[in-house]
């Protein structure tokens, strides 16, 4: 049976909003002509990961849950990887963001093994 997990109350919930917001804010820097190239596709990985999240915690078993925790951490992946290109091709400084996003990551596999123990 699944224990209920309250999204709004998990800390890698409101860490991914955290998330969110300081990429939106990186994102503006970047050209108005990326719009909707890279800026609209970074920014959807980045709604992703709260997304999954929340949608996860609304499944009826663990394993419901785990898949979409780990589509949450996909998209961090695919998140990491055009922050990556945006230093290399923009300039722009990712390092703080991408700090962030690595403890999120972190944050998501430990609350993944503890799921996986509760089954």
């Amino acid at each position: 049976m699944k224990k209920v997990h309250n999204f709004r109350e998990l800390k890698i919930w409101k860490e991914s909003l955290v998330l969110v917001k300081n990429v939106y804010l990186l994102t503006s820097k970047l050209p108005k002509d990326e719009k909707f190239g890279l800026v609209s596709q970074i920014n959807r990985c980045a709604v992703s990961i709260p997304s999954n999240i929340a949608e996860g915690s609304g499944r009826t078993t663990e394993k419901e849950f785990l898949y979409f925790l780990n589509i949450a951490i996909s998209s961090s992946y695919e998140l990491e990887t055009q922050l990556i290109l945006i230093e290399d091709i923009f300039h722009i400084q990712t390092k703080s963001i991408l700090m962030e996003l690595e403890t999120l990551q972190k944050m998501i596999g430990a609350f993944k093994r503890i799921l996986k123990t509760e089954k």
